[in-house]
């Protein structure tokens, strides 16, 4: 069944590597990390090496920049409840994107609700950042950007390069939600820029529970979880041994993918649209001429309702999605595609296909004849129990 599985994006299996790395720390090595007796000490040891092993991956300048979380939305919360409990009153303004994704979005209209002024800039047909918005929307009151490194529905990624710059000359905070790249493309911490990265590790064959926030060196941290002085002073609570074990040997993994597996990734991808184009008429591919991560396709199939299709390929046993996961059951467009200027009808026609480690040649030709036969099915006016 896993084969089959094309939404990734959304999570991914654990891998066989990362079970029996976290193994040990459920009954084996129990203890609290924070005690001072023998069985603390085990865990303890395998918290620090997990966070050596991400900040290797992530090339940072010091593994006491990375702070375990539970979740990539944990992460993007921190941040920003962080940058609203130390700002000063006349600094009050962050720019995020149109298209980013809800625990951006939803904070921020919390935020809205106490004061601040949010301005959301905009992005071009092509999903690329208008930086000439961008840059204008800078005033001596912005506090904080924050933009995601790529988009989880496209794919498509930001220049955090030029943001990182831009910030450094306006001396304004950046934070990057990265929890659809890690594990996709390298990143480089190191003398980057950036002030506070976000990140997931049920998005690259960790468990799901655990996450990271990396925060610079010297850069103005409070945190939103009180009662303890875990995670050096920034998030109180016993931590999630086991998961946080996880996450470092998927970091591990990751490190060894980037070189090995995700060209093969790309390529199967690629395989997929170049083949689709030549099987189905009418389809658009989101993002085709832009930088994207590896593993994502967004495709638009004219005149077919993306949500039935869906439906569909999960009743002949395909599992797809029509964008973010937890955003599913709204019954709304996606705002990522309509601020790329899509029409409702067109971007409800739309379907993510996101590949991963485990998919195979013999899978995505499977999805291409499947997807071929029901699309055709559904423009011809067939009825298609779903």
């Amino acid at each position: 069944m896993i084969s089959q599985y094309f939404d990734y994006n959304s999570t991914t299996p654990v891998a066989e590597e990362v079970i029996q790395a976290m193994a040990p720390f459920w009954v084996e090595n129990f203890g609290n990390p924070s005690s001072l007796h023998q069985p603390g000490r085990a865990p303890a040891q395998a918290i620090k090496k997990a966070r050596r092993r991400l900040a290797e991956l992530l090339v940072a300048e010091d593994e006491k920049e990375i702070l375990f979380t539970s979740c990539g939305t944990e992460s993007n919360n921190a941040v920003f409840r962080s940058v609203f409990d130390l700002s000063q009153k006349e600094h009050r303004k962050i720019l995020v994107s149109s298209v980013e994704h809800s625990s951006v979005l939803q904070v921020c209209a919390e935020l809205e609700k106490k004061g601040w002024e949010i301005e959301a800039i905009p992005v071009h047909p092509n999903g690329e950042l208008n930086w000439e918005v961008f840059e204008k929307a800078f005033d001596e009151n912005t506090a904080l950007i924050s933009l995601m490194m790529a988009n989880n529905e496209t794919g498509i990624c930001f220049d955090i390069q030029r943001a990182a710059e831009i910030a450094r000359n306006r001396n304004v905070l950046l934070h990057v939600d990265a929890v659809q790249v890690v594990g996709k493309l390298p990143i480089t911490l190191k003398n980057s820029g950036i002030h506070f990265l976000s990140l997931s590790a049920h998005k690259f064959y960790g468990p799901k529970g655990v996450g990271a926030l990396y925060v610079r060196q010297n850069v103005p941290f409070r945190s939103s979880m009180i009662g303890g002085r875990q995670e050096r002073g920034r998030r109180a609570g016993t931590e999630n041994v086991a998961g946080i074990v996880g996450l470092g040997a998927a970091a591990e993994l990751a490190r060894k993918d980037l070189e090995t597996k995700m060209p093969e990734i790309e390529s199967l991808r690629n395989l997929f649209e170049d083949q689709l184009a030549d099987q189905i008429e009418h389809i658009f591919v989101y993002g085709k001429s832009r930088k994207r991560i590896p593993n994502t396709s967004n495709i638009r199939f004219q005149g077919v309702d993306g949500e039935t299709l869906m439906y569909s390929l999960d009743k002949q046993g395909i599992s797809v999605s029509g964008g973010s996961a937890c955003m599913s059951g709204a019954h709304e467009p996606s705002h990522v595609l309509k601020a790329m200027g899509c029409t409702d009808a067109e971007a409800k026609s739309s379907i993510r296909f996101s590949f991963g480690r485990y998919t195979t040649k013999e899978s995505v030709q499977q999805l291409l004849q499947v997807l071929k036969n029901t699309v055709q099915r559904f423009r011809t006016g067939e009825k298609i129990s779903t």
